[in-house]
């Protein structure tokens, strides 16, 4: 699975941006998907993340309620829709994609697939 991140850029607190992640392959439905960023100078966390169905979804603190994960295994991609955004979060976001079950959603090791990264930035 080769997976393409799209959609960053810089944005105002308190807009609003639209993640995209195209995913290759004929098997995106069986995968668990997730959302990862990475702040400068910060070890990269969990965002958000979505079983292979599209029916569970799960998120970090920082950002539910203002974060929403999709998917749309029809065009192979899943969305982060993020709204409120605050400076804090400004980062790189990823994408990956999961053959183990959804209950390992937020545990960064468990992805076998990352996408190259696309850059969030939140100015003041």
């Amino acid at each position: 699975v080769q997976l393409q991140a799209s959609g960053g850029g810089l944005v105002q607190a308190g807009g609003s941006l639209r993640l995209s992640c195209a995913a290759s392959g004929h098997t995106f439905e069986r995968y668990t998907m997730g959302w990862f960023r990475r702040a400068p100078e910060q070890d990269r966390v969990f965002v958000g993340g979505i079983s292979d169905d599209g029916q569970l979804t799960k998120y970090a603190h920082s950002v539910k309620g203002r974060f929403t994960v999709t998917r749309d295994n029809s065009k192979n991609t899943v969305y982060l829709q993020m709204d409120s955004l605050t400076v804090e979060d400004t980062a790189v976001y990823y994408c990956a994609a999961a053959s183990k079950p959804y209950r390992w959603v937020a545990v960064s090791n468990k992805y076998d697939y990352w996408g190259q990264g696309t850059l969030v930035t939140v100015s003041s």
